[in-house]
């Protein structure tokens, strides 16, 4: 498929990149006002350029990821000179209904969040759309499925999904960099210490992902009587570890719908 992707700031480049490796078969545009810092992509086979009308009229599917005070004025400047496309907006807090009123009945309108690991064929990719343009939403999650895993959830979870699955990344990243600083205190060299840290969540990850089972199931195999594990995890949630994370995903949520 051909596809055109607005703002090529930090994830729509991660969108791009990871087409160009794992989804060879798209042919995929990125623009940005300002190309230099991914011009890169060109020697992906990624078609890069400043103009966002650029092969625009032979796409099948528009992604925007801009910031949402842009959208008016990008759809502005494309809508005039396209027809009957796919619009897939990865754009923070704007729903279906308000995309759909601002592009028309001529085109289709589709909502996803995903994340910058998408670059790494790793990104949780939440996709909502309206029934009457399930076969369009389904050419989204093909496509999606390529960079990772691509759920199709219920609209009024977007909100949430942004937080878990797009900001999320910073607080998974956040805990590797609590865990490589403990690590530098219990004795590693910094690169040790985040290369272990790093591996661990890793692996951590792909057993809940294979076995699909309870993370506290898995916890249990670590955890012995009188062990380290234990003393370790009681330590943690006696300062609050689970509970601060929540309340700062519910923050987070809250500052997104404007609460």
């Amino acid at each position: 498929m051909n596809i055109h992707i607005i703002g090529g700031g930090n994830l729509g480049a991660a969108i791009a990149l990871g087409m160009a490796k794992f989804s060879t078969e798209h042919q995929v545009t990125v623009t940005r006002r300002n190309t230099a810092s991914i011009l890169y992509l060109e020697k992906l086979g990624v078609s890069v350029s400043s103009d966002n009308k650029h092969n625009i009229q032979q796409a099948d599917i528009i992604i925007l990821t801009i910031k949402p005070y842009q959208v008016d004025t990008v759809l502005a400047e494309i809508l005039p000179v396209i027809s009957n496309k796919i619009i897939a907006s990865g754009v923070s807090g704007l729903s279906i209904e308000a995309l759909q009123s601002k592009i028309g009945e001529d085109h289709q309108a589709i909502r996803i969040m995903p994340n910058i690991a998408a670059q790494y064929g790793a990104s949780a990719t939440c996709i909502s759309f309206n029934e009457k343009h399930a076969e369009q939403g389904e050419k989204l999650v093909t496509i999606f499925k390529d960079l990772g895993t691509a759920p199709v959830i219920d609209e009024k979870l977007m909100d949430a999904a942004t937080v878990l699955a797009a900001s999320g990344t910073a607080f998974a990243l956040r805990y590797i960099r609590a865990s490589m600083q403990a690590g530098i205190e219990i004795g590693f060299d910094w690169k040790t210490a985040l290369a272990i840290s790093a591996q661990t969540v890793k692996g951590a990850a792909e057993m809940v992902m294979e076995e699909q089972i309870h993370p506290e199931q898995l916890i249990d195999r670590v955890t012995t009587p009188q062990g380290c594990t234990i003393a370790g995890l009681s330590e943690m949630e006696s300062h609050g570890f689970s509970s601060s994370l929540i309340r700062g995903i519910k923050a987070a949520v809250k500052k997104i719908k404007g609460i």
